[in-house]
């Protein structure tokens, strides 16, 4: 079945150019894209959905999640907020709760957090393991968020569980638990920072998962200076996230390779730390992706429009920026280029505002702008089945 989303008052399309068609249609024909252009020229289809005069963009790519939890970390946000900093020790309570939890249990957690993201606009989620740091554990994590997403990460290199010695976790993270987990993952993270791993170990894992056939990405540099943005460069990592912290140098290897910066607002939002500098990346021509790292510690946000919002006020990006950074430059943090635009041949992911702009994304923070999401031509209304 073919159909016309037509009257569009604003169509983001989200090329490499950040192209905007006014009065505008789209014609999606099965799962994909079919025709572009002006309401006026559209062709004939089988189906119409009329826009009347709201703006489209596309889906949400959100390339960044740990959704594979249970629980919550609430009071250590309240204790953080009143003065206490954050440290990646946190995490360990997490592990500790899915480690004594059942696959339902994450399983219908990981069910919520994806419904939440659908209804407000993300058609495209990346989720990693991390919190289980076993190898039984790390499995059903990727199980688990296979059956959400084929965008999986394999993150045993998330934290050096209490009872371990760091070495030998190293080894056991670039060997067994790699070989049992690689079945279940197309990527491979590491946690490259103070508290966590250092370069040398995360060189390690993210070597052996190359090795594997896993496609690579790096959580740096967003503690402080530090080796992540430079292993990532050197790696051929899809991307590094975080970004917080960077050199100058670390931003010429950025702009000189293919790696891109996710950069997280959400994390700085909710821990008081300082906002990356996105419009340094920008203008040093680095491909920058926003994504909102929905953890149960750093970041229990499953907004991709707040992260929009926070980027263009305590970023320095426009909203044009803001916008295609989290479609067409999440679709670039997982080396995609079937989603993320607008244009004929791609997925048919894409969104209509309640609202006659994509500005008002940044414009009018936290109200639901969502009217009508499409998931591969399959569309809902307001998160709601049709």
């Amino acid at each position: 079945m073919s159909l016309l989303i037509d009257h569009i008052g604003e169509l983001a399309v989200c090329d490499d150019d950040f192209t905007v068609l006014h009065n505008a249609a789209v014609v999606i024909d099965g799962d994909r894209i079919a025709w572009v252009g002006g309401a006026d020229n559209a062709p004939a289809t089988d189906e119409r959905v009329d826009a009347t005069g709201r703006a489209v963009i596309p889906g949400f790519v959100d390339s960044h999640s740990h959704l594979v939890f249970t629980g919550d970390r609430s009071a250590e946000f309240a204790a953080r907020m009143a003065g206490r900093p954050y440290s990646a020790g946190g995490i360990a309570t997490t592990v500790d709760r899915v480690r004594r939890a059942s696959d339902v249990q994450l399983a219908d957690n990981v069910a919520r957090l994806v419904r939440q993201m659908h209804a407000q606009g993300t058609t495209t989620v990346e989720i990693k393991s991390g919190y289980g740091l076993t190898i039984d554990d790390e499995v059903r994590a990727l199980r688990i968020a296979s059956g959400f997403t084929p965008e999986t990460t394999y993150l045993g290199g998330h934290i050096v569980p209490p009872e371990a010695d760091p070495d030998e976790y190293t080894a056991l993270v670039a060997g067994p638990m790699l070989a049992a987990c690689a079945p279940h993952a197309k990527w491979a993270d590491v946690f490259c920072e103070r508290g966590a791993f250092d370069v040398d170990q995360s060189r390690a894992i993210l070597s052996a998962a190359a090795r594997a056939g896993l496609g690579l990405r790096v959580h740096g540099n967003q503690l402080g200076h530090g080796p992540g943005v430079q292993l990532a460069v050197e790696l051929g990592a899809a991307s590094v996230d975080h970004c917080t912290y960077l050199s100058d140098a670390d931003v010429d290897a950025l702009a000189n390779s293919h790696t891109v910066a996710t950069l997280l607002p959400g994390v700085e939002f909710s821990t008081r730390s300082p906002y990356p500098d996105a419009a340094r990346l920008l203008a040093a021509g680095v491909t920058v992706a926003l994504a909102s790292d929905c953890n149960p510690g750093s970041c229990f946000s499953s907004s991709v429009p707040l992260m929009i919002a926070l980027a263009v006020r305590e970023m320095g990006m426009t909203v044009e920026q803001a916008l295609w950074s989290a479609t067409a430059g999440g679709a670039r943090a997982l080396r995609r280029n079937d989603i993320g635009s607008i244009t004929v041949g791609s997925r048919a992911d894409l969104v209509i505002l309640d609202a006659p702009s994509y500005v008002h994304l940044a414009y009018r923070p936290g109200v639901p702008l969502i009217h009508q999401v499409f998931f591969g031509g399959a569309w809902e209304w307001a998160g709601l089945s049709r």
